[in-house]
């Protein structure tokens, strides 16, 4: 089968039986998350050798030896930043554009830094042209965030840094919530709230990312 000729509606029900039996299956269940990872063609967000495996739970290569994460870890990141439409997003690598347009399905206005030009470029183009236009982008280094515009009610960051960059908990609001993975070879994704008496950490699970470029770069 030629995948890049497949019709939308033989995708769509590939994106049906991935949300049943890897992301509902295995526990998430906001309603809102799911809808949003069923109307986006992810398959458009794939190198085109790679469309054929556009809706199995798993990580893929995209340029610049960067990757698009598996769904269920798109879906429990997501989750796990318990959005709301007025919600000023944060995102911390934008890659391939997948994330971002699950984060642009749910929330009014999404800002996004990523340090590779051509990755920025090319998931700007395809997010415009899938008529996305709530998504305001910039390149830079994940590590110092996007003063301008903060504080942010939710931050998620998509490559894995050794620590916490404690500038991105200072861009984070009072009851806000970061969802970031940690470490350079073990890996957890945590979940990081701010409150009035401080910030809270939780380790939610073992996870894989490419690293966070570094904060001098």
């Amino acid at each position: 089968m030629n995948w890049n000729n497949v019709s939308p509606a033989v995708y769509e029900q590939h994106r049906k039986r991935m949300i049943r039996k890897q992301i509902q299956k295995r526990g998430i269940h906001d309603q809102v998350v799911l809808d949003a990872m069923l109307n986006i063609p992810r398959h458009l967000f794939m190198r085109s050798d790679m469309r054929s495996k556009s809706y199995h739970d798993r990580a893929a290569p995209i340029d610049c030896q960067q990757t698009i994460s598996q769904p269920y870890i798109v879906a429990l990141m997501t989750e796990l930043l318990e959005l709301e439409s007025q919600s000023k997003v944060l995102e911390i690598g934008t890659g391939s554009g997948y994330q971002t347009a699950v984060l642009a399905e749910i929330v009014d206005k999404v800002y996004t830094v990523e340090i590779i030009q051509k990755l920025a470029d090319g998931a700007l183009e395809l997010l415009s042209s899938l008529g996305y236009k709530n998504i305001e982008s910039k390149i830079g280094n994940g590590y110092h965030g996007w003063e301008d515009h903060a504080p942010y009610d939710r931050i998620i960051v998509t490559a894995a840094p050794p620590a916490i960059p404690n500038m991105l908990i200072d861009q984070l609001s009072v009851d806000g919530r970061l969802v970031i993975p940690v470490g350079k070879v073990d890996q957890d994704l945590m979940l990081v709230t701010k409150t009035i008496g401080g910030v809270e950490r939780r380790v939610i699970s073992g996870v894989r990312f490419v690293l966070m470029a570094s904060p001098l770069g």
